[in-house]
C-alpha cells in the first residue's frame, strides 16, 4: 500500500494517520463526525458525583473517557477505588490508563457487546455507561438481561457530517484515494451525507472497517467492505488495509 491516499474518517484519527505513514501510505485525514462537549450539570455530572457507587464503569470509546475524566476534573472528583473499569478496546484503555485507572476488562472481539460477557456476576450490580448520546441499545440491553443496574450515560454528543469537512471531503475525493477507513457506523453516515456520489465514490476504492458493526453499517449502505479489522485499534485497522493491498497486489 506504499503511495496510497487513505481517507481516515474519524476525528482526531493522528495516531492513525502515522501508522499508515509508517507504513508507507499517505493519510488524508477528514473526519465526517465530529464530537462535541455536552453542557454541565446534566446527567454526566450527576453520575460523576456519585461515581463511587458504581460496581462496573464500562468504557466504550476513547471520547467517552476523554468526557467522563474532563466532568470529573471540572467537579474536582477524585478517582475513586471502588469500581471496576472495563474498556472496549486497546485505545480506550489506553486513554483510561492515562488517567491512572486500571483496566481490568478488554473484550478481544473489540465490541461493546462483548463486555457484559466479561463482567462476571452482575446481579443488583451498579453499571456506568457513559456514551455518545446516540449510542446503540444492544449493549445496555445485554447488561441488563445479566442483571446489572444500569446508568447509561450521555457523556458527549455526535455530529455526524459536519458541515466543515464537505469541501476537505470533496477535494480529497476530486484528488483520488485509494482507501477509505471507517470507525463506526456513525463515520459511514457522515460520508454518506458529505460526498457528492457515495456509493460510486466507495465503489471506485478498498473499504476497511473497525469491526463488525461498522462492517453492517457499510453494508446497509450498501458496499460491502474490502477488510474487516481484527481489533478496535490503529494496528489492526492497518494491518487489514495491509491485507487488502496485497490481495490487490
Amino acid at each position: 500500500m506504499k503511495g496510497w491516499r487513505v481517507l481516515v474518517t474519524r476525528p482526531e484519527g493522528e495516531s492513525l494517520g502515522r501508522r499508515l505513514r509508517d507504513r508507507g501510505a499517505r493519510p488524508v485525514l477528514v473526519p465526517t463526525i465530529a464530537i462535541a462537549e455536552l453542557a454541565p450539570g446534566g446527567p454526566l455530572d450527576a453520575a460523576v458525583r456519585e461515581i463511587g457507587a458504581f460496581g462496573w464503569i464500562v468504557v466504550t470509546s476513547a471520547n467517552g473517557a476523554r468526557a467522563l475524566f474532563r466532568r470529573m476534573r471540572e467537579l474536582s472528583i477524585a478517582l475513586p477505588d471502588g469500581p471496576r473499569w472495563a474498556a472496549v478496546g486497546p485505545a480506550t484503555a489506553a486513554v483510561l490508563e492515562a488517567e491512572g485507572v486500571r483496566v481490568e476488562r478488554v473484550p478481544r472481539a473489540g465490541n461493546g457487546v462483548a463486555i457484559a460477557g466479561l463482567l462476571g456476576e452482575l446481579a443488583g450490580v451498579r453499571v456506568l455507561l457513559p456514551r455518545a448520546r446516540i449510542a446503540g441499545r444492544d449493549l445496555p440491553t445485554a447488561l441488563a438481561a445479566r442483571g446489572a443496574v444500569v446508568d447509561d450515560v450521555p457523556a458527549y454528543d455526535t455530529v455526524i457530517g459536519p458541515e466543515s469537512s464537505r469541501i476537505p471531503l470533496a477535494r480529497a475525493l476530486d484528488e483520488g484515494l485509494d482507501a477509505a477507513i471507517f470507525t463506526s457506523g456513525s463515520t459511514v453516515e457522515g460520508f454518506f451525507r458529505l460526498a457528492p456520489e457515495p456509493l460510486s465514490d466507495l465503489s471506485a476504492i478498498h473499504t476497511v472497517s473497525i469491526g463488525r458493526s461498522t462492517a453492517r453499517a457499510l453494508a446497509a449502505a450498501g458496499v460491502e467492505p474490502s477488510a474487516v479489522a481484527a481489533a478496535p485499534s490503529p494496528a489492526a485497522i492497518v494491518e487489514a488495509l495491509e491485507r487488502t493491498a496485497r490481495a490487490r497486489a
